[in-house]
């Protein structure tokens, strides 16, 4: 809180007025910017001689109250918090530029120099042998495998993923703290070591891979196991896009609805679901998006033989080993593109709840 007076001389308040009007005055002895976000409080006082005396009150939201620095301080105390406020305008009009700066160059480094890299090599390639290696046989059959998979793993996360998020959102069992650290396991755990892990556990060793094989069941080398591996890496993704959705919604709005005489499943699906919609779609997207790219577990858990359960990501690094770049170049091209698409649908469907949330 800053305080302007047209003189320095004691004075005694009385009866402050209440108008409060836009900050005009007093901003060049304050030192502040002409548009500053200030309120002008004007209150009568009286002089030393008696006579009547007006002086105002400028308060900002860059300076708060808890300064200790009140209307009636004195001016040195005045003068002092003027030039901490000036310091701090200086201070955000050079750290914005220098934020902007960091952002750019992280973005630059990290993330448009590599992509670029990669098209400008694959604009090297004749379009006759960029789509011929494209469209191999081999080749189509890794993205058939690669998509399939993903999307059956899309799928399978998205419902069992909705349905643990509802589970340790509506209710409180003993564990539950337990169950929300595990669910971030995945993002904590080298992939390779999930691959290790999943071929283990669905191995001829283990009791579960014998439970399995004993009724017809293979998953290790299987594309049984490719998909086990992409729900294993992608599945956190539902589940903490719905969880702060769960949370904000009103327990009210199911009463009121029950109170209508709607049933528990009517409820749900014309009161309950709809809003979360939008979330679960964003996070199934998250999902198979993440799927796509796994390589880690995969390479352990498949066999990644040619026209069986060999993905794109592996036939990437398989092409890399026999130092044949231009297929290396042509497949990882094909999945940027793919991967890119991907991300614009993310974005549009985060836009589209966000609207629907707001409306």
């Amino acid at each position: 809180m800053l305080g302007y007076r047209s003189h320095l001389t004691p004075f005694k308040l009385k009866n402050p007025l209440v108008p409060v009007l836009p900050c005009k005055t007093g901003v060049k002895e304050l030192g502040l910017k002409k548009n500053s976000n200030c309120i002008s409080h004007t209150f009568s006082g009286i002089n030393n001689a008696g006579g009547p005396r007006k002086f105002h009150v400028f308060s900002t939201e860059n300076v708060s109250s808890s300064k200790g620095v009140s209307p009636l301080a004195s001016p040195t105390a005045q003068i002092a918090t003027s030039s901490k406020l000036s310091n701090a305008l200086r201070l955000s009009n050079v750290s914005a530029p220098l934020s902007w700066t960091i952002i750019f160059s992280y973005l630059i480094f990290m993330l448009i120099m590599p992509i670029t890299a990669l098209l400008r090599k694959a604009s090297l390639i004749p379009w006759e042998v960029f789509l011929q290696r494209a469209t191999d046989p081999v080749t189509m059959h890794a993205y058939y495998v690669t998509f399939t998979m993903a999307v059956s793993a899309a799928i399978f996360n998205a419902f069992f993923g909705f349905i643990l998020a509802w589970v340790l959102t509506k209710y409180d069992f003993p564990g539950k703290k337990w169950l929300d650290a595990a669910v971030d396991l995945p993002f904590a755990l080298p992939t390779s070591v999930a691959g290790l892990t999943l071929a283990t556990v669905y191995g001829d060793e283990f009791f579960i891979g014998k439970w399995l094989q004993e009724h017809g069941i293979r998953v290790v080398f299987t594309r049984l196991g490719v998909a086990v591996a992409m729900i294993f890496v992608s599945f956190p993704f539902v589940v903490r896009t719905m969880q702060p959705v769960l949370l904000e919604m009103e327990r009210e709005i199911e009463e009121a609805a029950w109170s209508l005489g709607a049933s528990p499943w009517k409820t749900f699906t014309e009161v309950v679901f709809p809003p979360l919609f939008p979330s679960l779609l964003t996070g199934t997207a998250l999902a198979f998006s993440r799927a796509l790219g796994e390589f880690g577990s995969i390479v352990i858990v498949s066999s990644n033989f040619a026209f069986k359960d060999l993905i794109a990501p592996v036939l990437i690094f398989q092409c890399l080993e026999q130092y044949d770049f231009v297929g290396a170049t042509v497949i990882g091209t094909v999945m940027l593109f793919m991967s890119l698409i991907i991300m614009l649908a993310v974005n549009q469907l985060q836009a589209y709840n966000q609207r629907f949330r707001k409306n």
